[in-house]
């Protein structure tokens, strides 16, 4: 077998951790649409718990999805194994997903966070060479109880969306984020930088619709979101999505000055 590209992470896990990516990507219309939906959870940790999730709640949609766990360390690929089950497997590998078929979705969160920013553009394009036509990679990070989470969706062209969901119910300001941003753009969260531009504008509106707070978390986000795409930035979805605490954009809202990753 060729030598797995990637380094082993730390390996953090957990029940429920991934929800909300979870609940993205079931909407993202490939899930339907393919003729082969085979997705790729890459590296899920040192358990088994949110590949079996990721599967669970896919089939709901796509009761014949197949979803394989990747990971590097062959004791975790070992352990993985006993819980395999119909519609889920496991194996060794990393980057280059060591599959014979090209898969509909790679998930690959929490785990570029311990790479150097220059690795990235890499990593991106090894995964998104072996997705299928429409494919998506979805990559970012999320806290460790899965309720502030931000990703960014890829095609084989490139960088297409990117998404922050949030616990609403005990949120303080939106820009909580800034501390689980992909890697990507994790470092240019600074003045001068798109995305820094996104989470102030985004905490503005929020601190300036306080009173609907008394209607709840939920419709003081939406009108924050409103607010926001009615100043010109390129919101994606609805209500529907917005009342999950989500919000996607045009990646190229955000996507940092002249760092090689268009």
């Amino acid at each position: 077998m060729a030598k797995a590209v990637g380094r082993i992470t730390r390996g953090t896990t957990g029940v429920n951790r991934l929800r909300r990516v979870d609940r993205w990507i079931a909407a993202h219309p490939v899930v339907r649409r393919t003729d082969d939906p085979l997705v790729v959870d890459l590296g899920y940790g040192a358990s088994a718990t949110t590949t079996l999730e990721l599967r669970d709640r896919l089939a709901r949609l796509r009761p014949d999805v197949e979803v394989v766990g990747i990971e590097i360390d062959p004791d975790r690929v070992a352990r993985a194994a006993a819980a395999a089950r119909d519609g889920v497997t496991f194996r060794r590998g990393g980057f280059e997903i060591p599959t014979d078929r090209r898969p509909a979705v790679i998930r690959a969160l929490n785990v570029l966070r311990q790479y150097a920013e220059s690795e990235v553009p890499d990593a991106w394009a090894t995964m998104c060479a072996r997705l299928q036509p429409g494919g998506v990679l979805v990559e970012g990070t999320c806290n460790e109880v899965g309720r502030v989470a931000s990703w960014i969706a890829l095609g084989p062209d490139g960088p297409q969306t990117f998404t922050i969901s949030l616990r609403l119910a005990d949120l303080e300001q939106p820009s909580v984020v800034a501390e689980r941003l992909p890697k990507a753009l994790i470092h240019h969260n600074v003045r001068g930088e798109r995305v820094h531009l996104l989470l102030a504008e985004l905490d503005r509106h929020w601190a300036r619709r306080a009173p609907l707070a008394v209607y709840g978390a939920t419709q003081r986000f939406i009108a924050s979101v409103e607010a926001l795409r009615a100043d010109g930035w390129p919101v994606h979805a609805g209500r529907s999505r917005w009342r999950l605490g989500e919000l996607t954009l045009d990646w190229a809202a955000v996507a940092p000055e002249g760092a090689g990753f268009s």
